[in-house]
Parts: structure tokens; sequence; C-alpha cells
């Protein structure tokens, strides 16, 4: 037992031979599994090799490294066969060609959600909000994790590997990376119970984040070290002999703590690295509840305990589900060590958390187990971000939310209901976080508070073992907006804004209008010319809100910005401005001049093109093919929008079926002199990517006066560039000098029209 708790998660090394780590996954996997049929698992490695063929990671090792060390931190927290082989085949829906109905037909559709709940929505673009995709990608994932909480371990180990290899990104990426690590995973692995993860993942984070405070925390804690160890040894042997002494059936084992956790104590507490006595801990493991208490009796007969340093977190688990006995002893000499006594079922729990459910254990085919008891109740901070995302439209809202929910440098206090039930609550927290904690109703109806007997106001902050009665009525006029500032914890607030949202409903409904209708005239938009059905439909569509009542209620309590709202619903005027006419008549009218004119008359439109003079009908340009003066074009008659112009060699017009051909109408250029008329016209760069290679390129057009409107970027795992960029260009001409001049950049490798 000893030996298993010292054990560290693996870390290969880089640049091991992929064949070697899958004969360590297996190795691994053998340790715990009573099933010796690796079949199945060969299938993916194989698979995901296969798929994963040409990439490289940035380390330059070959990519199926990353996904076979995934595996094998999954094999050290002992997880069934699924969940290795989505380990395995991870990226490779994300990535390569495979698609994620090819997974579910060769390994199973439980393999496939998992896979799937692990890839991301979308790539990053240079148009979208980066903000906006994080909290994207975390929608999707706490969804995925409600529905099988396997996900989010396959994501944690991912996230693990790839902080281990950190150090080969660039220092930005570095920051991005950590930050998030820090403020999103780290925590979830936390709430999960999994220490195993956790301590490692914060380590790594802080690395990247503070690198001169945990390089100089390295440096002190291994000069300590030495003379920290054979204290250590020392304090081990002599509670081990109490132990033996008193007949208590025990292991005792000690660790180092770990960077992050002091460095978190240093902060909150203000203090020195020379102020930090408890720089390790030692871990008593016995047999069973009884033997906990009577193994804390002994140790403090035998030294001196500090009173305020007492938890009992076995009577009081935390929100994890975490038991243990903490209690710091002073030693003969005078030093403070940190004890906790615990059983082995209790540690086991420790380490592995939520992953212990999903330890191999025998099952009818097909019969996934569920979460019961205890199990569940660590996934009811989970259920809560789940109301966020329903409640929340706005992304920044909802990030920032989460990321308070998750705050690691937070400490808890816990505080007790008149039965004696515990709530746990961010510290700062007040009879208000306590009565929502409860309840929305309690909370709603609240109109006062008593602590330990007495009275106190709503902002008092709780202590640690206060027991709070709630004091309601059903007079009470609901919460106050102040209580918005009073209250500490993301739950209390969104339940209280949930109550403004439904209780004053028809006044938010009211501002909702208003502050409508003042954004649209400051747009110089008629808003009674927007506000249409077919305009409002967007609107929903895109907030998944039932009808334009919650919208405009939504805008009047501030839950939406009225700017986001009008926006959208211009540029779907937009679309629907052309003059409608007719296909019937269009039709009716080509084929008339086809048959009467032996020359056609030609009408110039507004923008540089003439067509066959049939009507007045609007002339666009086409997306797809994007014409610009210099191209050969056709246009053709789209229904209900007029006439859309293409490039002959567009492949639209080229796949035309033979019935969609009677549309085609003749038009050409004719752009007067002197004109300086600008058309939208996109082109791909395909390059080696480098820093300085988005400057030298848009330097290019900043040289010629060149507007561009919009860019897509990404960067393959190969180190490739993809760049989609959408400018303004008067000419074909024009338009392939500026490819010749791209060309000329260090590292192009293909440009072409998109």
């Amino acid at each position: 037992m000893e030996e298993r708790n010292l054990r560290e998660l693996e870390n290969p090394a880089e640049f091991t031979d992929p064949d070697l780590l899958y004969e360590e996954l297996i190795a691994a996997i053998e340790r715990y599994h009573p099933s010796d049929d690796t079949s199945l698992i060969h299938r993916a490695y194989m698979t995901a090799k296969n798929a994963h063929m040409d990439q490289k990671r940035k380390s330059g090792e070959p990519y199926i490294i990353h996904p076979l060390c995934v595996a094998i931190i999954l094999a050290d927290l002992e997880l069934d066969k699924e969940t290795i082989i989505a380990g395995l085949l991870h990226d490779v829906v994300e990535d390569t060609i495979l698609t994620r109905a090819q997974i579910s037909r060769v390994f199973g559709e439980d393999v496939a959600v998992l896979v799937d709940g692990v890839t991301k929505l979308t790539q990053i673009t240079w148009t979208t909000d980066k903000l906006d995709i994080q909290a994207e990608n975390l929608r999707k994932m706490f969804l995925a994790m409600s529905q099988d909480i396997r996900v989010i371990l396959i994501k944690l180990a991912d996230r693990l590997h790839n902080m281990r290899t950190l150090q080969h990104m660039r220092p930005e990426k570095q920051r991005e990376k950590a930050k998030e690590t820090l403020e999103i995973y780290a925590p979830l692995a936390d709430r999960l119970g999994i220490s195993r993860l956790k301590v490692e993942l914060d380590d790594l984070a802080l690395r990247y984040l503070e690198p001169k405070a945990y390089r100089e925390l390295e440096e002190k804690i291994e000069e300590k070290s030495h003379s920290t160890e054979r204290l250590l040894e020392t304090i081990i042997a002599e509670v081990q002999g109490i132990m033996n002494s008193s007949k208590i059936p025990s292991s005792v084992i000690g660790r180092r703590k770990h960077i992050f956790s002091i460095y978190k104590k240093m902060v909150n507490q203000h203090k020195t690295f020379d102020e930090i006595y408890d720089l390790f801990a030692v871990r008593v493991l016995v047999q069973d509840l009884n033997d906990c208490y009577a193994a804390l009796g002994q140790l403090h007969v035998h030294f001196t305990p500090l009173s305020e340093r007492f938890k009992d977190y076995i009577a009081r688990p935390k929100p994890n589900r975490y038991q243990s006995l903490h209690t710091t002893l002073l030693f003969h000499n005078g030093t403070p060590f940190e004890v906790q006594i615990r059983t082995y079922e209790m540690d086991k729990v420790a380490e592995y958390g939520i992953a212990a459910h999903w330890k191999y254990k025998e099952k009818a085919k097909g019969e996934n187990p569920t979460l019961t008891g205890g199990e569940a109740e660590k996934m009811r901070w989970l259920r809560q971000i789940l109301e966020w995302q329903r409640e929340m439209p706005d992304n920044k809202e909802f990030l920032s939310d989460v990321k308070n929910e998750l705050n690691p440098f937070a400490d808890m206090v816990y505080a007790f209901t008149p039965g004696g039930d515990v709530k746990t609550l961010p510290t700062g927290s007040t009879p208000i976080d306590f009565a929502y904690s409860i309840h929305s109703a309690v909370g709603n109806c609240m109109v006062g508070a008593r602590v330990n007997g007495r009275m106190v106001p709503l902002d008092y902050q709780i202590q640690n073992g206060d027991r709070i009665e709630i004091l309601t009525s059903q007079n009470s006029r609901g919460p106050s907006r102040d209580w918005l500032k009073q209250a500490k914890s993301s739950q209390a607030r969104n339940k209280i804004n949930q109550w403004f949202k439904t209780e004053l409903k028809e006044e938010n409904i009211v501002r909702g209008k208003e502050l409508l209708a003042a954004y649209a005239k400051s747009r110089g938009q008629d808003w009674n010319e927007l506000n249409r059905p077919e305009y409002q439909e967007k609107v929903l569509r895109r907030y998944s809100m039932h009808d334009w009542d919650a919208v405009l209620a939504t805008v009047g309590h501030g839950g939406l910005k009225e700017g986001q709202v009008v926006n959208r619903m211009i540029e779907e005027r937009k679309k629907v401005l052309a003059k409608q006419i007719s296909d019937e008549t269009v039709l009716a009218n080509i084929e008339a001049y086809n048959k009467e004119n032996t020359e056609a008359t030609l009408r110039k439109s507004g923008n540089g093109i003439v067509v066959k003079g049939i009507h007045d009908l609007a002339v666009h340009f086409s997306r797809c093919c994007a014409p610009v003066p210099g191209d050969e074009i056709v246009g053709f008659v789209t229904r209900g929008r007029g006439i859309t112009i293409h490039r002959t060699d567009c492949i639209n017009i080229l796949s035309l079926p033979e019935a969609e051909r009677a549309r085609l109408i003749p038009a050409e250029w004719q752009v007067p002199e002197g004109e300086a008329t600008k058309y939208l016209a996109s082109i791909r760069v395909i390059a080696h990517n480098r820093t300085g290679l988005f400057v030298d390129i848009t330097r290019v057009f900043t040289e010629r006066g060149i507007d561009i409107k919009a860019i897509n970027t990404r960067t393959s795992k190969q180190d490739i560039a993809t760049m989609n960029l959408s400018f303004d260009i008067g000419s074909a001409e024009e338009l392939r000098s500026l490819q010749d001049k791209i060309r000329q950049c260090e590292g192009i490798i293909d440009i072409e029209r998109v």
C-alpha cells in the first residue's frame, strides 16, 4: 500500500520510441486489469499511429507520442479500456481525416461519445473573440461531462501531458495555456478529487506564470532538502513506533509539499518563505474509522498539538468528498509538522477522486456504472455550472463566473444549518450566500439572519464553525440589488439575478424595448423597420430563446447587450433589401430576349457591370469566387435576389445542372475611366510558420494602400500557417501583382484565390 501511494504518474522521456511507449501502456493496464485481451487497444494504437503518421509535435517528435502519453496517464489512474482507447484516439477527429462515424463503427458509440466530447468546437480565428471561443469550448465540455464524466478525465490527462511539454511553445502561448490550466483545469481536477493530477498541473502552471517565484522557491526548498529529509525520516520512524506500541495497524509515509501549495500559502497569508514551517507532511494510513481517532489521540499525547490548526474533514468532508484528519504538531526540537490521518479507502478517494468510480469493474455488457451517493455529491457543482449555461447567453459573463467558482486561490469556510448540515462557501461569504446555498426560495424570502444565536447584518462575513439560522417571511419583497454587491459566491449572485429576470419581467421588457430603439437610432436605423419577425428570428436562433419577450427581458435586465441584438438584425435586413422579382418573369424575359434580339441589349448596373437589359435588377457579386475587373464573368439569376455575378471558371457555375443553365445571362465589365471602384477579393496564403510572417505579409498590403477587411489564420501541428485574407482591390491585374509580391516573402509555399 505504501509503495502504491508513493508512485507518481508516469512521465516518459521525450523522443521515446512509440512502440516502447505502447509496451509501457500495456504493462500499466496489466497491473490492474484482470482481462489480458488488449486487441482493441492495439487496434486503437495502430489507427491513431496511421492517422497521425505525417504529423509532428512542436518538439519535432512524432505526434503519436502525445496520445500514447495521455493513455498512459489514464492507465495510471486505472481507468476502463474504453477511456484508454478514447485517450489514444482523442485527437484524430480534430486533426486528421477520420470522422466520428468511423470511430463509432470500429470502436463503438461509447468511445465515439468520449472522443467527440474532448474535440474542440473550432479553431480560434483572427476575427473571433478568443474569450468567446474559450467559453463555447467550455460549454461543450461541461455538457459532455454531465453525460459522461470520463470526458474530463481524458481532457485532464491531455492537458497534463501538454503542460509537461510546454517548453516547446512560444512564451506567449506558454502563459496562455498555463493561465487556463491554473484557472480551469487544475481546479476541475480538485473538484473531482484527483489530487494526483491537480498537484502536478498546479506546479507546472506556476512554473510558466511566475517563473522567477517558481525558481526561487525551488532553490530554497532544495537548500533545505537535506536537513528536511533527515528530520522527516526521524519523525516518520517515531510516529510509526507510536502506532506500533499502541497496536494500531498502520503505514506511515511522508512527502514534501508541492511548490504551488507553498506559494499559495505565502500569497494568501502574506508570508515569506522563511515564515513557512510545514514544508512537509506525514500521512498515517489505518484500517478503519475508529483507528483514525485512536491514532489522533496517541499523537496528541506524545506531541504538543496546535489547536487552531486542527481540521476534521472526516466529520465534515470537503465538497470533493475528501476525508482526513489534519493536525499540526510540534516536534521535540520545536519544529511544527502536519499529520494527515485517514483510512486506506479514504486515501484512494483522495488520490483518484471520481476516477476511482471508473476503475475496471465487472459489469454486464452494455451496462454503464452510475454515480451514486458521495460520487454524485461531487458533481453538484457541475449541475450548478450547467444551470449557468442555460441562464447566461453572454459568453464573457459565463466564463467569468466559471473562473470565480473554480478560483484556485479561494479559501473556503464551513458553516452549519440549525439542523447540523454543513455548507461550504468561499471565504468572505455572507448570510446571503448561505441562504441561497440552501435553496433559492430561502434566499428570496430572507429578511434577516442569526449567527450563533445573535442577529447579524446581512454583510456579516461568515467564520468557520458558525451556526447560521436564516429568518424568512412570506411578506418579503424579495432580494435587493445591493445584495449583488454583498454576495460573494457566483451561485448566490446568479440566483439573485434570476429573481430579477423573472419577477421584474414586465419592467425588463419595457426597458429592453427602449434600449433597442435608442441603439438603433444611434446607428441611424429606423427601429420600426428592423423590428420585424423575419429579423427577430435570427436573434432568437442565435441566443436559443423561445420568444421575443424573452430577448427584450434579457436586454432590459442587462444579460444581453442591445448592440448585439440590433447589429444582427441590421445584418439580416441588408440581406433581404434587394428588389424582389419572380423567377418566372425573369426566365420568361431572358428567353424572349434570346429569341428577339440578335444583338442583346446591355444595360449598365451601378457597379461597373453591364447585363442583358431585362429589368432593373439588383446586381450582386458572388462570395464563392469574388470576381474583380479583368476576370471573365457571367450573370446568374438568383431566386429572389436579382443577378449574381460569377467568374466563368467558378466551380458553382461549372457544376450547374442543365436545368439551371437557363438562368445564366451574359455580363461584362464596363468600369468608366477614372473611376476608382473597389471590389472584394479573397486569397489563401500557405506558408511555413515563423516569427514575423504575419507582419511581412500585411506590410505588402500597407505599402500598396490596400485595406484588409478580414483575416482568418490557423497553424497546423506541422507548423504550416494558412491565412485567408479578404480585401478591396481594383482589378485582376492589381490582384496578380499583389500575389507576386507576397510570393517574395520568406517561407511562402502557395497562394490561391478563394
